[in-house]
């Protein structure tokens, strides 16, 4: 074993048994190399990652290789989920080199750890070329190798502002400009599989999310469809694991039919969202189905006994990627027996596969009682049968070695998480899922809020690593989901302290927006915000929507403000290149017309608030008590002779209180 073994994350330990003398990022690394003068690998991974483990076969498991590797090299392993931070800071760096980003991430640093060239992947031997090449660069040409990676490092210290040109726009938010980011993002869009027009072709819930925010405010038919062609096309496809419930990470192909098949806890939070509210809009059952599967998915294969949810299973089991998903014919009749010659029909199945090595993965384009009444395979019975042949599958699929499971607990990624499960109880109204949300919460403010800060992971019964704006911004969203289906204020008091927090400790006064490091946290060569959104949203986007919501809950200018100046800053790329910032466009969105406050006062209050939960209205905070309050938009509000009453109000002026909910729609439809 190397040290890694000594380290807690499942990505460094899979990397224990490597002859490489692998540390992980530290202190002692880092004085190595100034000690013994010599070039810095940082080798960036997780555990799910499927072509991290290829190179790890290929190269890190090799002894000759590992031996050069080792005498001219300090070799740093890092978990990009454990340490983002520093995956940012190189992936930066790296996407300034001109190499497409993605992970295994190889960076080579100077020894006082700048940045002078990296890579992606590489099969053995151009690995070996490369570091004897990068060898006989810092041996000979340092002082060409130095220029170079000061140059990145400048780059990579410009603020924002400069960076991108932000200005604040003028304060005014309008249909027309929202229009224009629409016709903007239209232009990227796969109008026969859904997506975007590209492959692999990766879930992008902030897109969605735009789409129907967007669709509330215009009702423009395009928006709808389009987010409709895509939600049922991943809904359907073979991204999605139709036995067993859950998304995984992406498509290979423009079809979504073959996945990478690694199912992270980040893509289904968010895509619990958005299914959510797509199912309020729309009423589609697709949705809602998949809605409850991939919560049980949860619920039996993700979630730790003290509430919290880990992060990823692995995309490989037995060394195959999807092995664990994929059938071979022989297989299925054998399973489902008499029920195999619809089934295969439904699916395509066939000796030689419908994928490769004569395996077989299921895979749908329309709805599955459509296809089968296409085929003539349609009876009364079929979705019983339907049912009960993929619960077979599920059955005996458990009998298989499973794939890998990265067991830490993300703080981010669980208050996403949070937020997807409020979002679903808002939808179907199952309290278990109400339960889930709350019982989540608890794990983070107990398990990994340390004096009023969070920690970033979980594992072993102990939190560390010092908080990144990430887990403030999802953890805030995910509290202020539970306070609005909870009415339990902790919620909101918690939200407060930790939007108190991050402003004094994350907040670039000069630059207008939040660093994505802790001022008390350890310190790199950069220290970097995040503004764009990718298949998560940026954290500064989710923050300054965040403020926007605290601060009409709680009546805080202040808050509201800071919202408004975050957003107002990214006009410009709002209207010219809205793909990469649609999480701000949906709170652009929000903020084109006024925020109704329903506020619910009375014994009632709870079961009114469920009812008008179910109904899509994504443009409105929500507030109640069974007695008194003393949050301000509730102050001065009460029942009527034990009769639970609702108040609508828009900018804090009130309409007449009402006891029905349809009543309140009327209010809120104006």
């Amino acid at each position: 074993m190397n040290r890694l073994s000594q380290e807690t994350s499942p990505y460094l330990l899979q990397h224990a048994y490597n002859p490489v003398d692998w540390y992980a990022w530290s202190d002692e690394a880092l004085a190595k190399a100034k000690s013994e003068n010599k070039p810095i690998l940082v080798s960036i991974g997780y555990s799910a990652c499927h072509w991290c483990h290829v190179m790890e076969r290929e190269c890190f498991e090799k002894e000759d290789i590992a031996a050069v590797m080792n005498e001219h090299f300090v070799c740093i392993k890092v978990d990009r989920e454990e340490r983002p931070d520093v995956d940012a800071v190189y992936m930066d760096a790296v996407q300034a080199m001109g190499v497409r980003g993605g992970w295994p991430l190889n960076v080579f640093l100077l020894p006082d750890a700048k940045p002078f060239y990296g890579v992606t992947y590489l099969p053995a031997p151009n690995w070996v070329q490369l570091l004897k090449s990068i060898d006989n660069a810092f041996t000979n040409h340092y002082d060409e190798l130095a220029g170079s990676a000061q140059g990145f490092v400048d780059n990579m210290v410009l603020s924002e502002t400069e960076k991108y040109g932000l200005n604040a726009a003028n304060g005014n938010y309008s249909v027309d400009d929202l229009d224009e980011m629409f016709e903007q993002l239209k232009k990227h869009f796969d109008t026969e599989n859904g997506g975007t027009d590209r492959a692999p072709k990766f879930p992008m819930p902030s897109i969605y999310k735009f789409l129907l925010r967007y669709y509330d405010v215009t009702q423009n038919p395009e928006a709808l469809a389009q987010l409709e062609l895509s939600l049922n096309r991943i809904a359907l496809g073979g991204i999605y694991d139709h036995a067993g419930g859950g998304w995984a990470r992406y498509s290979v192909d423009e079809d979504w039919f073959i996945p990478h098949f690694e199912k992270m806890l980040y893509d289904n939070a968010q895509l619990l969202s958005i299914y959510s509210e797509a199912f309020m809009l729309t009423q589609n059952e697709l949705y809602s189905d998949r809605i409850r599967q991939t919560i049980s998915w949860l619920k039996n294969e993700m979630l730790s006994q003290g509430g919290g949810f880990y992060s990823a299973l692995d995309a490989d089991s037995e060394g195959i990627e999807g092995k664990f998903y994929i059938w071979t014919e022989d297989e299925l009749k054998d399973i489902l027996k008499e029920d195999f010659s619809w089934f295969a029909k439904l699916y395509n199945v066939s000796k030689n596969g419908n994928w490769e090595h004569g395996y077989n993965h299921l895979h749908l384009t329309n709805f599955a009682s459509q296809t089968a009444k296409a085929l003539g395979i349609y009876t009364e019975q079929f979705e019983a049968k339907y049912k009960a042949a993929l619960e077979k599958l599920v059955i005996k699929r458990a009998e298989r070695i499973r794939p890998g499971l990265d067991d830490k607990i993300l703080t981010s990624w669980n208050g996403l998480l949070i937020k997807g499960l409020t979002d679903a109880y808002r939808a179907l109204g199952d309290e278990s899922i109400r339960e889930m949300a709350v019982s989540c919460g608890k794990f983070i403010a107990s398990k990994v809020t340390l004096n009023g800060q969070l920690r970033h992971s979980y594992k072993n019964q102990k939190a560390s690593i010092t908080g990144f704006l990430e887990d403030y911004a999802a953890v805030m969203e995910g509290y202020l989901g539970l306070y609005q289906i909870t009415f339990d204020e902790s919620w909101i008091n918690q939200s407060r302290l930790l939007a108190d927090y991050t402003i004094d400790n994350f907040y670039d006064q000069t630059d207008g927006y939040f660093f994505f490091t802790d001022a008390q946290g350890e310190a790199l060569i950069a220290r970097k915000k995040e503004l764009f959104d990718n298949v998560v949203p940026a954290s500064n986007s989710i923050m300054a929507t965040n403020m926007y919501t605290l601060g009409k809950i709680l009546d805080r200018e202040d808050y509201l403000s800071l919202s408004d100046q975050m957003l107002l800053k990214m006009h410009k790329i709002l209207k010219t290149d809205l793909q990469w910032v649609t999480n701000w466009g949906a709170l652009y969105c929000l903020r084109l017309t006024p925020t109704a406050e329903v506020v619910f006062v009375g014994s009632d209050a709870d079961s009114l608030r469920k009812d008008l939960d179910r109904f899509f209205i994504p443009n409105k905070v929500v507030l109640g008590t069974a007695t008194t309050s003393g949050l301000p938009l509730i102050q001065g509000r009460t029942d009527r002779n034990g009769k639970a009453l609702i108040y609508v109000c828009f900018d804090k002026t009130c309409q007449l209180p009402v006891e029905s909910v349809r009543e309140a729609l009327e209010q809120i439809s104006g």
